[in-house]
C-alpha cells in the first residue's frame, strides 16, 4: 500500500452517478457511493474522496469549472494525481476549461464519465472509472479525458456521439494512448513543467453564433451588443456571406473594442480563412482572430481565459496564437500573414 499513488476523487455527478427518479436521470450517488461499485481499484491506487456538486452537466457553469479548478489547486501538492466525475454532455467544454486555468502541471488531472448510469447492468461507468483511476496512477501530465478505453487531450476532445460508449473523439490530434486489459499504452506524453500555473479568472460574456444560409447581421448585432467577444461557426474552411451586412457589423464591432473569432461547423481539418473570397477580406482587412484547428469548446474556454486577464487587442491576439496543452498547430498550408 505505501508505493501507491495516491489519487483524489472529485466528484461534480452526471450520467456516472445517476439514478432513476420519477423525472428521469438525475445525479443521486456520492464518491463513495461510486467508488464502492468497483472495489478493485484499491489494488490500483489509494483514493480520498470529496464531492464538491452533483449536477447533471448541462447545468454546468463557467463558475463551476472554476470552483473545480480551486478545489483542485488547493488539494494540489497532497495528491499524485485527480479523477474527476462528471456528466458527459458539457466535459469537453469542462476539460479545455481546466486546461486554461490549470497550465503546465506534471500531475494526471483526468475527467471521466459514462453514458448508463454505475447502477445499471450493461454500464460503462466501472471500467471508464477503472481506467481513469489507472492513468491518474501513470505518468500522464495535464489534463485528459479517459472514456472509452482512449485518452485524450483535455483541449482536444469533443463529445461526438450521443448515446454510445464510445462517446467522445479527439480533434486534429492523436489519443494521447489507449487502455488494453488495464494497462496504458501511452503514445504521446504532455509537455510540463516543475509546478502548474494556476489562474482564477473567467470573462463569461463570450457568445458563439452558428452561421445558417439566408442569416443576417442583426443576429450578431444583438450577441455583440451583450457581450465582450463572439465566435462565428462558419461554414467550411471559413468565410461570411456576402450579403446580410456582415462585414459592417464586424468592423464596428471591433472598432469598439469585440473580439471576433472565426471558426468551422466542419468538426476535422480545421479553417483556413484566407482561400475563399468570402472570408479573404476578414482575414486581411479586418483581421478577425481565426480557430484553424481548434474546437469549438477550446476556442470558448481559452477566449473566456483569455479576457479575465487582459482587453487589449494585440495582446488578445499574441495569447489566443499561443499553444497552450497543443490546443492549436499551424499545419502546412497555414500561417499568420501581414
Amino acid at each position: 500500500m505505501t508505493g501507491m499513488k495516491k489519487i483524489l476523487l472529485i466528484g461534480t455527478g452526471g450520467t456516472i452517478a445517476s439514478e432513476v427518479t420519477d423525472g428521469g436521470l438525475a445525479p443521486e450517488l456520492t464518491t463513495e457511493q461510486l467508488l464502492a461499485h468497483i472495489p478493485a481499484i484499491s489494488q490500483i491506487c489509494r483514493v480520498e474522496c470529496i464531492q464538491l456538486l452533483n449536477l447533471d452537466s448541462t447545468n454546468m457553469t463557467p463558475g463551476h469549472w472554476l470552483l473545480l479548478a480551486r478545489c483542485i489547486r488547493d488539494r494540489y501538492d497532497g495528491y499524485d494525481g485527480f479523477v474527476v466525475t462528471h456528466g458527459t454532455d458539457t466535459m469537453a467544454y469542462t476539460a479545455a476549461a481546466l486546461s486554461y486555468l490549470i497550465q503546465g502541471g506534471p500531475k494526471p488531472i483526468v475527467l471521466t464519465g459514462a453514458q448508463k448510469p454505475i447502477g445499471f447492468d450493461s454500464t460503462d461507468s466501472k471500467i471508464n472509472l477503472a481506467d481513469a483511476f489507472r492513468c491518474a496512477s501513470e505518468d500522464l501530465p495535464g489534463v485528459s479525458i479517459v472514456f472509452n478505453n482512449r485518452v485524450i487531450l483535455g483541449t482536444r476532445a469533443k463529445k461526438t456521439r450521443s448515446k454510445s460508449f464510445q462517446a467522445f473523439s479527439s480533434i486534429n490530434y492523436p489519443d494521447l494512448g489507449v487502455l488494453r486489459d488495464g494497462v496504458l499504452l501511452r503514445y504521446i506524453r504532455q509537455e510540463h513543467g516543475p509546478a502548474p500555473v494556476f489562474y482564477d479568472a473567467l470573462d463569461t460574456r463570450v457568445a458563439l453564433l452558428k452561421l445558417v444560409p439566408g442569416m443576417g447581421r442583426e443576429v450578431a448585432d444583438f450577441l455583440l451588443e451583450r457581450n465582450d467577444a463572439l465566435i462565428i461557426e462558419s461554414f467550411g474552411v471559413g468565410g461570411l456571406p456576402e450579403q446580410g451586412g456582415f462585414y459592417g457589423c464586424l468592423r464596428d464591432a471591433m472598432a469598439a473594442g469585440k473580439i471576433i473569432v472565426l471558426t468551422t461547423q466542419v468538426e476535422n481539418e480545421g479553417s483556413d480563412v484566407g482561400i475563399y473570397h468570402v472570408g479573404h477580406a476578414l482575414k486581411h482587412d479586418l483581421r478577425v482572430l481565426e480557430a484553424y484547428d481548434m474546437t469549438t469548446e477550446a476556442v470558448v474556454a481559452k477566449l473566456m481565459w483569455i479576457l479575465g486577464q487582459t482587453r487589449k487587442r494585440g495582446r488578445v491576439e499574441q495569447l489566443f496564437y499561443t499553444p497552450v496543452a497543443m490546443d492549436i498547430l499551424w499545419p502546412a498550408g497555414y500561417g499568420r500573414e501581414g
